[in-house]
């Protein structure tokens, strides 16, 4: 499915094409746009996306299957989001982000509408559980609630404010103790960010 968002009302639909508006569509990320996603990701975090506690869960893996999308605008990247494969001490969930929206087109709905897509399709998967470190006030909408994560530790510091989970099955972070590992298939791919071309040199 491929949400396209209608700019006039910042409302998402399914299909079709709002005279006056300019639609983004919202749909699984394509091999063609992993250089623009990378840019993306740079222009918005800098070097420091490296350093972050959660890209420990991320670094080396592949993202979940069916769970990277891409927000576009004709031809062009101006939205991304991703989810991982982790164990939530010894629960098995997903790590959602990073959510990046282009500079020029945020506060425009696209974020929500990756966030809705995304949630959307790892609970039609069959996913039960959703982790992130984020602002809470922007995901708690989403259901996001510190009280989930309450149990567990990341593999390095993190605001714990900012440390949520979410259940998309009713109890299915009740068991949930101790450390969150990443548990994705492996990712041999050569990176393709700009910056971290530069690090590893």
């Amino acid at each position: 499915m491929t949400l396209v968002l209608d700019f006039e009302t910042r409302a998402p639909y399914l299909s079709g094409f709002h005279n006056g508006a300019r639609p983004v569509s919202v749909g699984l990320e394509q091999p063609a746009d992993s250089f623009a996603r990378e840019r993306l990701l740079d222009e918005a975090f800098g070097a420091a996306r490296f350093d972050k506690t959660v890209e420990r869960l991320r670094a080396g893996r592949k993202p979940a299957r069916g769970l990277s999308l891409a927000a576009k605008r004709a031809d062009s990247l101006v939205g991304t989001l991703r989810l991982w494969h982790i164990m939530a001490g010894g629960v098995p969930a997903l790590l959602l982000g990073p959510l990046v929206v282009a500079k020029a087109c945020r506060s425009q709905g696209i974020g929500r509408a990756l966030m809705e897509e995304a949630l959307g399709r790892a609970e039609s998967i069959g996913h039960a559980a959703i982790l992130l470190v984020g602002d809470a006030a922007y995901y708690e909408p989403f259901g996001f609630s510190r009280r989930h994560t309450l149990g567990l530790s990341l593999p390095g510091p993190v605001d714990e404010r900012r440390f949520l989970g979410l259940e998309l099955k009713e109890g299915a972070l009740n068991t949930a103790s101790g450390l969150v590992t990443a548990s994705g298939a492996r990712e041999y791919l050569a990176p393709q960010s700009a910056i971290a071309v530069r690090r590893a040199a």
